[in-house]
Formats: structure tokens, C-alpha cells, sequence
């Protein structure tokens, strides 16, 4: 009987779909397309999953926009995402929307998994909030009224749903000197440290100003933030943290959706009893 062949779980971001796919999509997702074929040849069994992020506020105003419905609108944007991962021949074993039905079932549990852990308390935000970014910044952060990225704020006031970031500041910090390849390149992983050393405060993740989105489970008034949405993909694309694949090898992200991946996510991750990439 032959050995079983050992694992290699590798993801492209999902991309958002507000717009039509560029060169960086392809770039981006050609990366992680060239790593799956060579741990495939150097005999590992690899997954390699890519797909799009269909929910958020960005997407219901380009819709409206468009003049058509958000579904009609995703469906006709993730197609093409699609046909470019045919038409380069891109390796992926899966290709994931998150307006999938088991997706969004994934979500949900996820959800109360972090209730019932006692991450998540009901409150009201009041801060600055990038359409375009689907992030929520500080006021040190913004830049002659914008945001670090330099797409316009505004200033929102909705009941929301708190994620308890800041009791994770210590846990990450250990996680980073646990884990120093965790984050690459250097440059990056210092950019990140000193973000959770300046200190961290609760996430909102949920918007009542929209409804575009997951709802929130027992409070259809909610939706739920896009990235809490969206970073679960990477184990709901393979069926959850039991899958043989998890923990996951290798994120491939852009630089601007750095702190999503290296700060919210393993908080998401830890606060709901799952192993980090």
C-alpha cells in the first residue's frame, strides 16, 4: 500500500467583484497557479482554490450603477473571473463565490460559534468607512481626510455588531514571534506588528445601512461585514477545518489586504476554536 501523499493547501484572495478582472488578477492568481504545478510534480496532493467576494456595499452601488440587480450583477462579473481562469489555464481545483448556498450556510455557523464563544456584543459604530476599501479606519489613520489608500471616507452612524479585536492584541503578538514566516515579506510582518502593538479596538462586523450581504443570523435588521464574510472562504471551499487540507499552506494577498489577512483573520481563527494557517 502506497503512502499517502502529503498536503499542500494553496489560495489566490478571492477577488471582488465590482469590476471587470485586469492583469493583476491574472498576475496574481498565475502566482499561486505556478506553485500548485510544482508541488503537483514534486508529488504532493494539492488543493488550490481561488474565486470571487460577491457581497458589500461596494457592490450594491455599482449594481444600482449598472442598473440591475446585485445577483444578476455578480453573476454577470464572477462569469468572467471564471472564464479567465479557463482561458489562462489556471490548475485551480475550486473556484468559489461567496454567494454560494454552502458558503453562506458556513458563514452563519461560524457566526454563532463566535457568539456562543462570547467574541461578538451588539453596539452602535460611529467612525469612518471606505466604500471602495470595505474598511473601517481610525481617525490617526486618514491622510488629509482620506484613507491610507486614498479613497474617500465617510463619516457612519449604525447599530452594528462588535467583533472583541482588542482582547486579541496579546495573542497575535505571540502568534507573530510563534510563527516568524507567518507574514512575508519582512517589510510586511513589521508594517503588521507595529499596527497590533499601536494597539487594537473592536471590529465592526455588521451594517444595517445596506443589504447586500449575509444576513446575520436571528437579526435579519444585519449583514454582515464583507471581510468576515469573505476571509471564511478559505475553509468553506473545502468543506471546513476537518478537511485533510487545513491548515492552509500558503494565502497569496496583495499588499492592501494585508491587515485583513494578518490581523483579522487569525483573531476570526482563534476565537472560533480553529487552527491558524
Amino acid at each position: 500500500m502506497s503512502e499517502e501523499k502529503q498536503t499542500f493547501y494553496i489560495t489566490s484572495p478571492i477577488y471582488y467583484v465590482n469590476d471587470i478582472p485586469h492583469i493583476g488578477h491574472a498576475y496574481t492568481t498565475m502566482s499561486c497557479d505556478f506553485i500548485a504545478r510544482f508541488k503537483r510534480l514534486d508529488g504532493f496532493d494539492v488543493c488550490f482554490l481561488t474565486g470571487t467576494d460577491e457581497h458589500g456595499q461596494k457592490i450594491e452601488r455599482s449594481s444600482e450603477l449598472a442598473g440591475v440587480s446585485p445577483f444578476d450583477f455578480v453573476n454577470s462579473v464572477s462569469l468572467k473571473f471564471k472564464d479567465l481562469a479557463s482561458q489562462m489555464n489556471f490548475s485551480n481545483d475550486i473556484f468559489l463565490r461567496t454567494s454560494d448556498s454552502s458558503h453562506k450556510a458556513y458563514v452563519k455557523q461560524i457566526w454563532k460559534t463566535l457568539v456562543a464563544n462570547g467574541w461578538i456584543y451588539e453596539g452602535k459604530y460611529c467612525g469612518w468607512y471606505s466604500v471602495r476599501d470595505e474598511a473601517f479606519y481610525n481617525e490617526d489613520e486618514l491622510i488629509d481626510g482620506k484613507a491610507p489608500t486614498g479613497s474617500v471616507v465617510e463619516w457612519v452612524e449604525e447599530k452594528s455588531y462588535f467583533f472583541k479585536l482588542s482582547a486579541f492584541s496579546d495573542k497575535l503578538l505571540k502568534f507573530y514571534e510563534d510563527n516568524p514566516k507567518f507574514i512575508l515579506p519582512e517589510t510586511r510582518r513589521n508594517e503588521v506588528i507595529s499596527f497590533v502593538r499601536s494597539g487594537l479596538h473592536d471590529l465592526s462586523i455588521s451594517r444595517t445601512s445596506f443589504k447586500w450581504g449575509i444576513e446575520v443570523p436571528d437579526d435579519c435588521e444585519h449583514v454582515m461585514y464583507v471581510w468576515l464574510d469573505a476571509l471564511f472562504n478559505y475553509l468553506s471551499g473545502i468543506g471546513g477545518d476537518k478537511s485533510k487540507y487545513w491548515p492552509a499552506d500558503l494565502h497569496i494577498v496583495g499588499k492592501d489586504i494585508l491587515r485583513f489577512h494578518a490581523v483579522y483573520w487569525p483573531a476570526f481563527l482563534m476565537a472560533a476554536g480553529i487552527e491558524t494557517p
